[in-house]
């Protein structure tokens, strides 16, 4: 039954990994930027309103949905090892798990946490905007290149 549904679920995982993707991309490369410009307490507050809007059904599904369909792929491409394709399914189950929701939730999720813990109009909370914007935007590059390269991947399986 799940070989037959390895079509239909790769092409799940690609639209997944390409819409994750493209999210990230855009953090890292306008989003991220553009916060970076205004002073620190302004910077923090619009980034904690968007950490809280961003926990939607359609970004979680998005997110820890093709994370759930990876985990069915990687299954399926160990089952099917001889099959053509197989090692680029369990290329990008993989590298989508680990890229992305597993490092969402230990690095980038973390660092939500400890910036909507500072007061913005503090000195402190203009140190940990500072090293926040570091941290973050270097973890959220490499979401979006596993995301990318995942994509990639389940190109290359579905073919």
């Amino acid at each position: 039954m799940i070989m037959k549904l390895l079509p239909t679920l790769t092409f799940v995982a690609a639209i997944g990994s390409g819409v994750v993707g493209g999210v990230f991309f855009a953090f890292s490369n306008f989003i991220m930027p553009a916060l970076a410009r205004l002073p620190a307490g302004g910077g923090i507050a619009a980034m904690n309103s968007i950490n809280i809007t961003v926990i939607t059904p359609a970004f979680m599904t998005a997110l820890f949905g093709t994370g759930l369909v990876c985990l069915v792929l990687a299954a399926g491409a160990l089952i099917g090892w001889s099959q053509p394709g197989a090692f680029w399914l369990l290329a990008g189950a993989l590298i989508y798990l680990v890229g992305n929701p597993i490092m969402t939730m230990i690095f980038n999720v973390p660092l939500n946490n400890a910036l909507a813990a500072v007061d913005p109009a503090s000195a402190n909370g203009a140190a940990v905007w500072a090293t926040y914007l570091r941290l973050w935007v270097m973890w959220n590059h490499v979401r979006t290149i596993t995301a990318i390269v995942a994509l990639g991947c389940f190109i290359f399986a579905w073919r």
